[in-house]
C-alpha cells in the first residue's frame, strides 16, 4: 500500500488506519496478547490460589488432588477468623491507625507540597530532596531508632503512637506526589486571586486543592494502603495482643511450627477487602491523577 493510500485512509477515519495496522501485524497483535495474558495469569493466580485455599477444609490441605479446586467447599475458616478469634479486633485497629495516618498525610502532603512548589524560601530545593532521601530509606534500618525514640516518649503498645511512626514514611510519599501534581496547576490562577487579595490559605483550600482532587485520593489510597500491610513497625512497637494489627495479628496464626493455613487464607482475604473497596470508590480519580500528575503542564 502506497503512502498517499495510508494518508488516505487515515483521512477517511480514524479507526480505518486501525484496522490498515491490525490485519497487516497480526503477529505483534497476537505477541501483544500473549504478554497480557501471562501478565493476567501472574496477577490473579496468587489471589485465586488464596481464595480457594480459604474455602478448602483441613484435608484437602494433605490431598495433592485438590491443589487447584477443593473436593469439599467450607466457610469454617472465616466462621472461626470472625466470631472464634480476635481478628476482628486487630481488623478494627488497623482500620484506626490507616485511616487516620492517611488523613493527616493528605492534609500534610497538600500543605508541604503547595509551599514547596510555590513559595520561595532558603533551602527548599534541599528540603523537597530530603523528603524523597526519607521515603526510600529502609525501614529495617530505621526501625531502631524509631523503636527507641517511641519507648523514650512511651508511645509503645499505642495506636496512636503506632500511626506516628507510619506518617515518617507516608508523609514524604504523599508531599513528593502533590508536588508533581501541584506543578501542572496554572500559576496565573494563583496569581489573579492575589491580585484580589486572597492569602496563601484562601487559595490553597478554595483554588489549589478543589483542582487536586486526583491528586488527594491518590495519596489518600496509597497511604491507607501502606499503613493497612506494613508489618515491621507494628510488630516491634505493639506487643499487647488487643492493640495488635491485622498483619501481626495474621503472623500470630501458628502455633510452633503448624500453620493453620485455612484461617490464615480467610483472613487474608478478609484483609484484601478493605483496599480493594477503597480502589473501587476512587478509581475514577486515580487513573487521572496518576496520568495528570506524571507531566507537568
Amino acid at each position: 500500500m502506497s503512502v498517499g493510500t495510508i494518508a488516505g485512509t487515515k483521512t477517511r477515519g480514524g479507526t480505518s488506519i486501525g484496522r490498515w495496522l491490525t490485519r497487516n501485524n497480526h503477529g505483534w497483535l497476537l505477541l501483544g496478547y500473549a504478554v497480557l495474558l501471562v501478565a493476567v495469569v501472574w496477577t490473579v493466580l496468587p489471589l485465586y490460589w488464596v481464595m480457594i485455599s480459604s474455602l478448602k477444609s483441613d484435608a484437602d490441605f494433605y490431598d495433592m488432588r485438590t491443589v487447584l479446586w477443593p473436593a469439599h467447599f467450607t466457610v469454617q475458616h472465616y466462621i472461626d477468623m470472625v466470631l472464634n478469634s480476635g481478628f476482628p479486633q486487630n481488623l478494627g485497629n488497623s482500620l484506626v491507625v490507616a485511616l487516620g495516618t492517611a488523613l493527616v498525610s493528605t492534609i500534610a502532603g497538600s500543605m508541604a507540597g503547595y509551599a514547596l512548589v510555590r513559595l520561595r524560601f532558603v533551602g527548599r530545593y534541599a528540603f523537597s530532596r530530603l523528603l524523597i532521601y526519607c521515603y526510600l530509606a529502609p525501614g529495617s534500618v530505621l526501625f531502631i531508632p524509631i523503636f527507641g525514640m517511641m519507648v523514650h516518649l512511651q508511645l509503645t503498645n499505642s495506636l496512636f503512637g503506632l500511626g506516628l511512626t507510619y506518617l515518617t514514611f507516608t508523609v514524604p510519599f504523599c508531599t513528593w506526589m502533590m508536588m508533581g501534581y501541584m506543578r501542572t496547576i496554572p500559576v496565573e490562577l494563583e496569581e489573579a486571586a492575589l491580585v484580589d487579595g486572597a492569602s496563601r490559605w484562601v487559595i490553597l483550600w478554595r483554588i489549589v486543592l478543589p483542582l487536586t482532587v486526583p491528586a488527594l485520593v491518590v495519596v489518600t489510597v496509597f497511604s491507607f494502603t501502606l499503613s493497612w500491610n506494613e508489618f515491621l513497625y507494628a510488630l516491634v512497637l505493639v506487643q499487647q495482643q488487643d492493640k495488635m494489627t491485622a498483619p501481626v495479628g495474621l503472623a500470630f496464626l501458628q502455633s510452633g511450627d503448624i500453620f493453620y493455613w485455612g484461617k490464615i487464607m480467610a483472613a487474608s482475604m478478609i484483609m484484601s477487602v478493605p483496599p480493594l473497596l477503597l480502589y473501587l470508590i476512587g478509581q475514577r480519580w486515580l487513573v487521572s491523577g496518576w496520568t495528570l500528575g506524571s507531566v507537568k503542564g
